[in-house]
């Protein structure tokens, strides 16, 4: 669905989005930035140096707050990191650094918008004594209905209530815990505020005016996971953050060579999850795609799968670097995917089934939503994956009905939400542009 602005306030404002993360974490950010402008707005985009080139695409602005996200992803710590293992791949250096780079981009804006990952955003909001919004991808405002990052587990008694709300409280503690000393550095030297306590923001008694209801934007559907209903009125459910790529994409001739072939082929790809052996993922694909007598395009991303000989001198599959969904999923019968947020919502949308191998964060919760709306088989996780497991999920995707069913009838309801203009919509309303 195209994203349509009716409401245009006549105020134009300099709006900074603060964001970190991998590609699929940046681009629903990235939409709501683009259906900012197209309200007017001048929008800068901070976030790791690596991105440059797409938000700019965009006619969005750029200022870097250090980092490279892909670089970090690569790394042998980033790869331990997706593979599950307790690494820390941000160093307290570059964790500062990004701070002080924050702060030199958002010096003139007059609305900052944060998310989750940086949420230290607030103690610059705090400084410029400005508006700000937080925007969130999943789940991020404190309830009694499921735990923190753990979506699917609705609660059925009081008690559990009172300890799902307590664990969103608990990871702000234990949170500001590990960077008290950094942040409150910050603070003190560069933006000139007094340091904050032990507790941290957590029942902070001095807390200024505009930091008291922050608004905050979650960007994905109710028909995927409904509003909670303790959410105070200042927290927003607005539909997903897409960005229509499909008409001005150009396909190269090979690629619509191979999708005009038969059988249509499905797609795999895991975005940004960089891996050990990349060699055998792609080895066993092959053999997957072999058994089930399917062909695939195969989606490199940041973890180079498909780059080898064998993919070559295979008639069944064709590797590119990325495409854009809204581009591709549309046409192909089925996606293999690492379940994040943004390619869950991709794939919800285009209304076909998917097989989902989750690696680290909340892609397993993702995952399991996932096959809770009956739209996927039963996650493979990635320390799971094998040519057999693979073989028998798209057996499934491609053969079950019902599902095929439910894919359909949920991308039909997500395609008539239009979350762009509803999040800027309110946006406006906040800040009192429209009435």
């Amino acid at each position: 669905m195209s994203q349509s602005l009716p409401n245009y306030p006549s105020r134009k404002l300099k709006i900074t989005l603060l964001t970190m993360g991998s590609r699929g974490d940046l681009q629903p950010y990235c939409a709501l930035a683009i259906g900012l402008r197209r309200a007017g707005h001048q929008v800068t985009i901070a976030t790791t140096e690596n991105f440059e080139s797409f938000i700019k695409q965009f006619d969005l602005e750029f200022a870097s707050i250090g980092g490279n996200s892909q670089e970090l992803f690569q790394s042998s710590e980033g790869i331990r990191t997706v593979a599950g293992e307790k690494v820390e791949i941000l160093s307290d250096a570059l964790f500062q650094q990004q701070l002080e780079s924050a702060w030199l981009a958002c010096r003139e804006s007059e609305v900052i918008i944060y998310t989750p990952q940086t949420n230290w955003g607030y103690h610059i909001v705090e400084k410029l004594e400005i508006p700000c919004f937080i925007a969130s991808c999943l789940p991020f405002s404190a309830t009694g209905m499921f735990p923190y990052l753990n979506f699917n587990q609705i609660a059925n008694n009081p008690l559990s209530r009172v300890i799902n709300y307590t664990t969103y409280l608990l990871l702000e503690f234990l949170y500001w815990q590990r960077y008290k000393h950094l942040i409150n550095r910050f603070r003190t030297q560069t933006l000139k505020l007094p340091s904050l306590s032990f507790l941290g923001t957590i029942g902070r008694n001095d807390t200024p005016k505009n930091l008291l209801k922050i608004p905050v934007l979650h960007g994905y559907s109710s028909h995927v996971i409904p509003r909670p209903n303790d959410w105070p009125e200042w927290v927003y459910l607005t539909g997903y953050w897409f960005i229509d790529q499909a008409d001005d994409y150009t396909p190269c001739e090979e690629l619509r060579e191979f999708l005009r072939q038969k059988p249509t082929p499905i797609s795999i790809g895991f975005g940004s999850m960089a891996m050990r052996n990349p060699e055998k993922v792609t080895n066993s694909i092959l053999k997957a795609l072999e058994k089930t007598h399917q062909r695939g395009i195969i989606l490199s991303g940041w973890g180079n799968v498909g780059t080898t000989d064998e993919v070559k001198d295979s008639s069944r599959a064709f590797v590119i670097n990325s495409v854009p969904h809204d581009w591709l999923l549309p046409q192909v019968l089925a996606n293999v995917h690492h379940g994040g947020a943004g390619t869950s919502a991709a794939v919800l949308r285009a209304a076909i089934p998917s097989i989902v191998m989750p690696f680290f964060a909340d892609q397993p919760i993702w995952a399991e939503k996932l096959a809770q709306l009956g739209v996927t088989p039963q996650p493979i996780p990635f320390k799971e994956f094998s040519e057999e497991a693979l073989a028998a999920a798209i057996e499934i995707a491609l053969n079950d009905s019902r599902m095929r069913s439910q894919a359909k009838e949920l991308g039909e309801k997500i395609r008539s939400e239009d979350g762009v203009a509803n999040a800027v919509d309110i946006i406006h309303r906040h800040l009192g542009l429209i009435e």
